[in-house]
C-alpha cells in the first residue's frame, strides 16, 4: 500500500520559514522523481519543485532562491525548506512521487502566510 504523508505546515508570518516533510512507503522511493506542488484557493495545482533520483533539481521561478527541496533515501523522506515566505505562498502543499508509469500523491498540508 502506497502512502505519502506530509507534515510541517502551519501559519507563519511573512518573511518567516517553514520546513515541510513527506514520509513515503510502499514503493521504491530512491528511484522515483519527487516533487512538491501547491494549490491556492480558486487556482490550479502548480509545481513548486522537483528532485530526480539522480539529484537534478527544478524550481518554479516564483520560489527560486527561497525554497530548497531535498531527499533522504535512507529515510524515505523528502523535504521542502521554505524561507522568506510571502502571502502568495499560501496554499495546500502536496508531495508527489512519480516514475514513467505511476504518480503518487500525499493528502496535502496547509501553509498560510500572513502579511
Amino acid at each position: 500500500q502506497v502512502q505519502l504523508v506530509e507534515s510541517g505546515g502551519g501559519l507563519v508570518q511573512a518573511r518567516g520559514s517553514l520546513r515541510l516533510s513527506c514520509s513515503a512507503s510502499g514503493f521504491i522511493f530512491s528511484i522515483y522523481t519527487l516533487g512538491w506542488y501547491r494549490q491556492a484557493p480558486g487556482k490550479q495545482r502548480e509545481l513548486v519543485a522537483t528532485i530526480s533520483s539522480s539529484g537534478i533539481i527544478n524550481y518554479a521561478d516564483s520560489v527560486q532562491g527561497r525554497f530548497t527541496i531535498s531527499r533522504d533515501n535512507a529515510k524515505n523522506t523528502q523535504y521542502l525548506q521554505m524561507n522568506s515566505l510571502k502571502p502568495e505562498d499560501t496554499g495546500v502543499y502536496y508531495c508527489n512521487g512519480r516514475n514513467n508509469v505511476r504518480s503518487y500523491w500525499g493528502q496535502g498540508t496547509q501553509v498560510t502566510v500572513s502579511s
